[in-house]
């Protein structure tokens, strides 16, 4: 691998924004659990949580963007 596509994947699989958006899955799946309006919003609900908790076990493995 040369080091430009390195330093690419680098700067895209860097912990900060990926932490966030896996916690933004997180809240968006508890808001989706406890709204009373739409069953199927709440039969997914579980779904969103579940993959944003994976997701913020993986991604809190990633390299740390502060130098």
């Amino acid at each position: 691998m040369n080091p430009e596509n390195k330093s690419l994947l680098r700067r895209i699989f860097v912990k900060e924004p990926w932490e966030n958006i896996a916690s933004a899955v997180i809240i968006i799946g508890v808001v989706m659990l406890l709204q009373p309006y739409l069953m199927v919003l709440y039969t997914y609900s579980f779904n969103f949580i579940l993959g944003g908790t994976l997701t913020f076990l993986i991604v809190s493995h990633f390299p740390s963007g502060k130098s």
